[in-house]
């Protein structure tokens, strides 16, 4: 049987149906597992070893009921879906097509799953655990973290090309803040207050304090850059999202709002300190990462947070340093 599963979105939110991925792949025995991503999500796909193949999402209808068709596929399983993606699997001919029950689309799907995301009673992970429980109801969702597992020699390879960058030459133990915004979430801390929680834990041995950057975060690095009195790598990442998971799984804590990386951390089961905008839909009950619970710190940001609900969160990171220290 050949099973599609697909989520043509972002990278926090197609991180979120990896669980699904992967026991489909453990559980499904004789099922070539097949994803169609946005063009972000294409190569870390072909990168992870419970995928067989990738499709990648095409802004024409035709062409990507071309693709799909050319797979032969039986059955797809839609995370998340639209209008285009379900008249594509309608017109590439796959005969049972299952989604939730989302507005127009929901008419070209001919097996809907009433979940009502919105309402927030799961995590989004959890509703797409759902979709396969809904095609194999007999199929077990526990998975085990982390999520993406690599070997000893992969990421110590990554850490090293790191360590070369920044001309260490000791071990340390590392805590990486992102202060990147993006994904669900509309709450975040102050750029100012990601340089106070860095600055909290600098003076502790044996650390080394790491601020991260994506392609889209060059005025955040510019300001960091000039604000920032103490030791810090300032790292923008150039590594594929394979290479930085990996790299993410030699660090410690992960600070950041809830955007991909959170998500990335996430799989690769590390500690998180995330920060959520201050809605239910927006918050950690629905967005929350992967991981162990044990592993996860999260706080809810209004836009005008409190001084006490910064230092409840430095509080809560001094901790966690002291504890792996």
């Amino acid at each position: 049987m050949n099973l599609l599963i697909t989520r043509h979105d972002k990278i926090g939110d197609y991180v979120l149906t990896l669980p699904m991925i992967k026991i489909a792949k453990q559980q499904l025995v004789d099922t070539k597992i097949i994803v169609l991503v946005s063009k972000v999500n294409y190569e870390f796909s072909k990168k992870l070893d419970f995928i067989d193949d990738v499709i990648l999402y095409e802004d024409s209808v035709f062409t990507l009921a071309k693709k799909i068709k050319e797979k032969k596929i039986d059955v797809s399983i839609s995370a998340f879906t639209d209008t285009k993606l379900a008249i594509a699997l309608m017109l590439a001919g796959v005969k049972t097509r299952i989604a939730p029950a989302t507005k127009i689309a929901q008419i070209f799907s001919n097996k809907r799953v009433t979940q009502r995301r919105s309402q927030v009673k799961k995590r989004e992970f959890e509703y797409n655990l759902d979709l396969l429980k809904y095609f194999k109801p007999d199929i077990s969702l526990d998975f085990k973290r982390p999520l993406l597992n690599f070997s000893s020699k992969e990421k110590l390879e990554i850490l090293n090309i790191f360590k070369q960058q920044f001309q260490i030459n000791e071990d340390f133990k590392y805590i990486v803040f992102h202060a990147g915004f993006g994904g669900s979430s509309d709450g975040n801390l102050t750029l100012d207050d990601y340089i106070n929680l860095a600055k909290a834990i600098s003076n502790k041995k044996g650390l080394k304090i790491v601020f991260t950057f994506g392609p889209d975060d060059y005025k955040s690095l510019e300001y960091i850059k000039e604000k920032i009195d103490f030791d810090a790598i300032l790292y923008e990442s150039k590594l594929s999202l394979i290479d930085f998971c990996k790299l993410l799984s030699n660090f410690e804590i992960f600070i950041s709002t809830s955007t991909g990386p959170m998500h990335l951390a996430g799989a690769v089961n590390i500690k998180t300190i995330s920060f959520f905008g201050d809605s239910l839909f927006a918050s950690a009950k629905r967005w929350g990462t992967i991981s162990e619970e044990i592993n996860q710190n999260n706080y809810c940001i209004p836009n005008n947070y409190t001084k006490e609900l910064y230092y409840k969160i430095e509080k809560r990171l001094e901790k966690l340093v002291d504890e792996i220290l």
